[in-house]
């Protein structure tokens, strides 16, 4: 698996588990259920981008993705300090991939920053 594939699973688990969220808790105490859904849609349209290897679009979709597993931690903790065994599912679960897509970006940047260390002493 590479980056631009665990962006897109991570971009597609945000929305899916994030309209869920929406769904279970309504708008109408607060909007930020609907930050997952957001980011998730913005990491979507960056697909494309990180597949092309866009240095910038890359280093904002590693960005956006370490702000969702920090923004996640929070409901997180909420969903298990109340026992909401869905809320902690649909949080876990777009938590681990956002993780898994954090690392491999950063692994993919790493290999880059390899590679281009390789080809600069041929």
């Amino acid at each position: 698996m590479n980056a631009s594939n665990a962006n897109m699973i991570n971009a597609l688990v945000l929305v899916v588990l994030g309209m869920w969220g929406v769904n279970e808790t309504g708008l109408e105490k607060s909007p930020t259920p609907v930050i997952p859904v957001v980011v998730g849609i913005i990491l979507f349209v960056c697909t494309n981008f990180i597949r092309n290897h866009h240095k910038v679009v890359s280093h904002v979709a590693v960005v956006l993705t370490l702000l969702i597993i920090i923004g996640l931690a929070r409901p997180f903790m909420k969903a298990i300090e109340g026992g909401d065994n869905m809320a902690m599912l649909r949080t876990g679960v777009m938590m681990l991939t956002s993780i898994i897509a954090f690392i491999l970006f950063i692994k993919s940047f790493r290999d880059a920053r390899l590679a281009k260390g390789n080809t600069n002493t041929n």
